[in-house]
């Protein structure tokens, strides 16, 4: 019998021990032992599916790569220390010197310093496109081109891109399409079903969803998750007992999580469009955005980020988040409590103006991502500091 969503994230768990504890407990241990020399060696050559040590295996990590399997309908997954552990590890295990990337230019600020500034010292280059032009992805294609990799919603624009259409262009030329999918979550969006081959998530971000642990996970076909899996074995992003417990009991109340987020951020977004000191609004279930009917195609529901453009550029950007009284300032996002960052002056400071710009990142741009407090103190906050 096939599970609702919701009773999957709840009752997915690993097998009970002899002392039948309701709940899956924490397993801090950094090793395993073996009933003899055979079984030893059978487990180092492979031939055994158990855990050796826990940077290679540990059942806490185990039941978390398990749940997030299941809810993005992937084969296997490996887990990681955080989210960009599970970006590089990612690339890193598939790629070779000479291959080449083709990226959305509206990425998380430190992919795109590991696209730009790290991968070029071992020969692996990277072409960019923007994410409402993807029709010319084909021109950029190059021979050595491996890879397709996007996000959406994207960080910090809350843009959305054509799943659907990217699987294709993939399928097409034989390309692996990677698809972070930190801001829908799996409830929301499940790239997989649309052509993705490979799903990353920073779990520090809605998964925990309460500002605890940090990290990462990419899940995908048994093939491909083999290899990342061989190369995390041996350089150790590997994500710890403790945070990968936390985070299967987070996933727990993912759902109804964010449920609320998404009612908060939906009701956020209309009262910034009626802002006088607001330009613009961007959030996925606005009507008003560009890629409304995309975003109603792809998501369950909006997701938690709503941007914003303050009228006054960069510095309007300072004041609003130096008047701020109850909202945080934060770089996370995905937390019980509402963050504000001003991207242009933090997360995406090192890039130059135009790629900030072809990012869809302006001077003026906030990014709120909407916790779960009371959304009536949430707008007052945000309206009192607009108009300060």
């Amino acid at each position: 019998m096939k599970n609702h969503f919701e009773t999957d994230a709840i009752r997915t768990q690993t097998e009970r021990s002899q002392f039948l504890e309701h709940s899956t407990p924490l397993y801090l241990t950094s090793s395993y032992i073996f009933e003899d020399a055979e079984d030893m060696r059978a487990s180092f050559a492979d031939e055994k599916d158990r855990n050796i040590y826990s940077r290679y295996s540990n059942p806490n990590t185990t039941e978390f790569i398990y749940k997030i399997c299941k809810m993005e309908g992937a084969e296997s997954g490996y887990a990681f220390a955080s989210g960009m552990s599970a970006v590089f590890s990612t690339f890193a295990a598939l790629l070779n010197a000479g291959d080449h990337i083709l990226s959305s230019k509206s990425i998380f600020g430190s992919t795109q310093t590991m696209f730009n500034n790290i991968f070029p010292k071992w020969n692996i280059a990277t072409s960019f496109f923007n994410f409402n032009e993807i029709e010319t992805i084909e021109s950029l294609i190059k021979p050595n081109t491996k890879v397709i990799y996007a996000e959406s919603p994207t960080n910090p624009a809350v843009d959305i891109l054509d799943l659907e259409l990217l699987g294709q262009i993939a399928k097409k030329h034989n390309l692996l399409l990677i698809i972070d999918n930190c801001f829908a979550t799996p409830y929301l969006q499940q790239p997989i079903k649309f052509g993705a081959d490979l799903v990353i998530h920073s779990a520090t971000k809605l998964i925990d969803g309460q500002g605890r642990v940090l990290g990462g996970v990419t899940v995908g076909p048994t093939e491909l998750i083999q290899k990342i899996y061989l190369f995390s074995r041996n350089t150790g992003p590997a994500l710890s007992p403790f945070n990968a417990w936390v985070l299967s009991k987070s996933l727990e109340t993912l759902p109804v999580r964010v449920d609320r987020h998404c009612e908060n951020a939906l009701k956020v977004a209309q009262f910034l469009e009626t802002h006088s000191k607001v330009n613009l609004v961007k959030y996925p279930f606005l009507k008003s955005h560009p890629q409304y009917q995309l975003a109603k195609k792809q998501m369950k529901l909006g997701g938690n980020v709503v941007a914003f453009e303050i009228n006054g550029g960069i510095d309007a950007g300072r004041s609003f988040l130096n008047a701020i009284k109850l909202v945080s300032l934060s770089a996370n996002l995905g937390d019980t409590r509402t963050i504000v960052t001003h991207p242009a002056s933090t997360t995406h400071a090192k890039l130059t103006e135009e790629d900030r710009l072809e990012a869809g990142i302006t001077p003026g741009l906030v990014r709120v991502s909407v916790g779960l407090e009371h959304v009536e103190d949430i707008i007052n906050d945000l309206s009192q500091a607009l108009d300060a």
